[in-house]
């Protein structure tokens, strides 16, 4: 009774169902993560990043203590660090790591504890500790407020001619280093979003007093007396304030250090009224600090930083924001003139940007939903036969999937590759509201006694098709929902990967659900009102649609326009038809809408590849649908005839679904696991059993999905015990060979860590980010781009020559050299012999072989 009152008071009162639809429509639009110019609508789009954040509830405690070996920071620090904190509330594990001159603390909480919470409880529990539990002078740090995932957005600093934008060189290290770390960092941790930028690469610049024992014997000095004069000659001294004539004056002892001449007149000691000072027993410069990590970037030392974004904050709006600070601090980066002539700017160059692969993530769930969408659309017409009610029941699943968007955003769900793949999966059950909704009206309206109702008659049958079903469809609904409920369930890692899902499903399913009671019947009503059954109105409405479709297709450019040309033209002349033939132009109209639906459905797709041309993609997508659609209206046709049998033969029948079952197991589980336990070894040795277990492997197992980000992250490691050194010169050779291969558009190394509590790595550990072209060249969503050829296939350049890799060989174009053509072909970017990613991997692979050096797997 209640559903019923629903759907009459949408169905009486269209205004409030109105409000209800513009309302969904502008607030979804707003909350899309999708990168729409929404114009005047102010954007409010839900957090979106590329893969969900499954780690621990964890934080970092990292503790510097340089120069020490890693056994001393264990027992010294690593140790009574753990044991003090262990009793903080909600810890459920504490796991550490000590290694030369750094300790790093892994706190672990349970899921349920607050984050901000259990950083206070930590900061807590270390300004608290006793008296002698450290060092003197060792001071813990709590890490960011971030994860390891929160590393969005990686960049070097580098000298660039500021006209150009190519690479001039002209700084070194130290100062490259001096600039990130005084100037770069402190402007990119004030960008709303960011926990922290970290430094790695070039030299830290610093006093460095090296000492000589001779002059120190001779002098009567000891190491101790120095350390402490070096420690004494920077500080400035006060002295209160003394008052003359009614005025005050602070009076103070100026003692910081301004250059090396300072520290070398320090005094050390006074030997017989004989000042010794600094320089007379050690000597004082300028150096590097003690490196535990670096930056190559293409076999070159360089300079550089990472941001990482804060817990629970939007990835894309944290990297939006820092590019506006970027654009920002870059008008105050330092430049000088060359030797050359050649001004030479200190330029931040990005080489990691995960806003690019949320974006092309995003965009590939926005074209694998306008491809369920399509999909729908041409079975929703093949199956109803009904034009209007197609596009009534096509047109709510955007709107369903808005809604989604709204609920997400405002209960807290993040947009990610899984949570956005639950609307996906709910496409199919959100298309069925509609079609048993709008199939049972159809039905209402066709009984000879319902037939040409309109006005208040047309709604009386409208309302009782809908809440003839309303019952069943929410009890159809809510067994799917509660099929979710394990899933809602689980905990730790697997939960925080399958729950957004969950939440996103279900979502998908109430948001139709909801549109499907309130708006179906009201616009049921409405399009069924609309009749053309005087001459004049019938002329005047289809010469609208068929000027209106040559407006458009100037205005737009886009000749899919031209179905409503189509339309009007063909419901003109229904006249010309026979009595018998007169259904004719109503099935006409759904051809053309198929006929489009497909084609733009081969546009969106292209089955075959961008390679193949657009002809040969539409008759693969056409024979495809044809034959789906061939056997879904075979069985609708013979369905009593099969149940008839089926019921007649229940054993034979059952044999299908049990073979199914067991097929669907020895695929999963594979042979040998399935049917070893009953074997002898003897058996399992037999070249049928080996042949068997060959065929049926089993199913491989991972945990994360897999993203061709376009991007590759090369992990090796080297010897223990390999130095510094060793360590640039291996990292620079790697960078050197992977720049090398034409797929290859930027390789950046790091050896050893970051200066952050995040990248506990060692000296020995490698990370090379390798960025490929893609296979076409995109545009900034993601989508390929096509460009002007001639009649011979030869693509034309903005230079007046003509470039065809069958003729000219194998090069490399920018789009910025190439003629964009919307109805041009697409460019390949990689050599013929690449055909996927992974023939790139196999490249990498075949570089970056180096004795003593571990391989890496392929990681994202």
């Amino acid at each position: 009774k209640m559903l019923n009152k629903l759907i009459k008071y949408f169905l009486n009162n269209r205004l409030v169902a109105f409000i209800f639809l513009v309302t969904v429509v502008f607030l979804g639009i707003s909350t899309a993560p999708f990168n729409w110019n929404t114009g005047p609508i102010p954007r409010d789009p839900v957090p979106v990043d590329a893969i969900p954040d499954i780690g621990d509830n964890q934080q970092i405690v990292s503790t510097e203590w340089m120069g020490r070996s890693p056994q001393n920071i264990q027992d010294q620090i690593t140790y009574p660090l753990t044991t003090s904190l262990l009793g903080i509330s909600g810890v459920k594990s504490i796991r550490s790591t000590s290694m030369f001159g750094m300790s790093f603390i892994y706190i672990i909480f349970n899921d349920n504890v607050d984050y901000y919470w259990s950083r206070s409880r930590i900061l807590e529990k270390l300004s608290s500790l006793p008296t002698g539990t450290l060092p003197q002078g060792v001071q813990p740090a709590l890490g960011p407020d971030a994860t390891a995932l929160g590393q969005v957005y990686w960049y070097t600093l580098e000298g660039r001619d500021p006209k150009t934008g190519k690479p001039t060189g002209g700084w070194d290290p130290q100062e490259l280093r001096t600039i990130q770390d005084f100037y770069v960092r402190y402007g990119l941790t004030s960008a709303e979003g960011v926990s922290e930028v970290s430094s790695i690469g070039g030299y830290v610049k610093e006093y460095q007093v090296d000492i000589d024992p001779e002059a120190m014997k001779s002098a009567g000095v000891s190491v101790m007396q120095i350390m402490k004069a070096v420690q004494n000659s920077n500080l400035d001294i006060g002295a209160q304030t003394i008052e003359l004539n009614k005025v005050e004056y602070v009076i103070r002892g100026m003692g910081y250090l301004k250059n090396i001449a300072d520290l070398e007149n320090a005094v050390v000691t006074v030997n017989n009224n004989v000042p010794i000072q600094i320089k007379n027993v050690a000597k004082v410069s300028f150096g590097p600090g003690n490196r535990r990590g670096g930056l190559d970037k293409g076999g070159a030392d360089a300079v550089g930083g990472v941001v990482v974004a804060r817990y629970h904050s939007n990835p894309m709006e944290v990297i939006s924001n820092v590019k506006k600070k970027i654009e920002e601090i870059s008008k105050g980066l330092p430049s000088k003139k060359l030797a050359e002539g050649t001004e030479s700017k200190v330029t931040i160059v990005p080489f990691y940007d995960r806003s690019g692969l949320i974006q092309e993530t995003v965009g590939t769930l926005q074209d694998a939903l306008t491809h369920e969408i399509l999909i729908s659309i041409i079975v929703i017409i093949v199956l109803l036969m009904n034009l209007r009610a197609s596009i009534l029941v096509s047109g709510l699943l955007p709107l369903a999937v808005l809604m989604t968007f709204i609920i997400m955003r405002y209960i807290g769900v993040d947009a990610n590759i899984v949570a956005l793949s639950g609307i996906a999966i709910a496409i199919g059950v959100m298309v069925d509201v509609g079609i048993i909704f709008i199939e049972n009206i159809l039905r209402h309206l066709e009984m000879p006694q319902n037939k040409g109702a309109s006005g208040d008659r047309l709604k009386e049958v409208i309302y009782e098709g809908a809440c003839e079903v309303s019952g069943a469809i929410v009890t159809a609904l809510s067994t799917t929902v509660v099929s979710f409920l394990p899933v809602f369930a689980m905990q730790a890692a697997e939960g925080k990967m399958f729950k957004p899902l969950a939440f996103t499903k279900t979502f998908a399913l109430l948001s139709s659900l909801v549109l499907g009671l309130l708006l179906v019947p009201m616009l049921s009503n409405l399009i069924f009102s609309i009749q053309f059954n005087q001459k004049r109105i019938k002329k005047v409405w289809n010469t609208v649609l068929i000027v209106g479709g040559i407006l458009l297709a100037i205005l737009f450019h886009s000749w899919m326009a031209l179905i409503l040309v189509l339309f009007g033209l063909n419901n003109l002349l229904d006249y010309m038809w026979s009595e018998s033939g007169k259904s004719n132009p109503k099935l006409i109209n759904i051809g053309i809408a198929i006929l489009f639906a497909v084609y733009y459905l081969t546009i969106a797709w292209l089955p075959l590849g961008a390679q193949n041309s657009t002809l040969a993609n539409f008759l693969f997508v056409a024979g495809i649908i044809s034959v789906i659609l061939g056997l879904l209206t075979f069985m609708v046709r013979h369905y009593e005839t099969a149940l008839r049998w089926c019921l007649l033969h229940k054993r034979k029948f059952l044999l299908i679904p049990s073979l199914t079952l067991l097929f669907g197991v020895l695929i999963w589980l594979g042979f040998d696991k399935l049917f070893g336990y009953a074997a002898s070894d003897g058996v399992r040795k037999t070249p049928v059993w080996q042949s068997v277990s060959k065929r049926f492997p089993g199913m491989g197992k991972e945990f994360m999905p897999s993203l061709d980000e376009g991007s590759f992250l090369l992990m090796p490691t080297s010897m223990p015990h390999t130095g510094v050194e060793e360590n640039i010169r291996i990292i620079s050779s790697i960078d050197m060979r992977l720049s090398g291969i034409p797929e290859v558009d930027v390789a950046v190394g790091k050896w050893g860590r970051a200066n952050s509590a995040l990248d506990p790595a060692p000296t020995t550990m490698y990370e090379n980010v390798i960025n490929y072209i893609p296979e076409y060249i995109l545009d900034q969503d993601g989508r390929r781009m096509r460009f002007k050829t001639d009649r011979d296939g030869n693509y034309l350049l903005k230079n007046g020559k003509t470039y065809n890799i069958k003729k000219d060989g194998y090069r490399k174009y920018t789009k910025d050299e190439l003629v964009p053509d919307d109805r041009g072909e697409y460019f390949r970017q990689w050599r013929p012999q690449i055909k996927s990613p992974e023939d790139i991997w196999q490249e990498i692979i075949k570089s970056s072989a180096f004795p003593g050096l571990t391989s890496a797997p392929r990681l994202q």
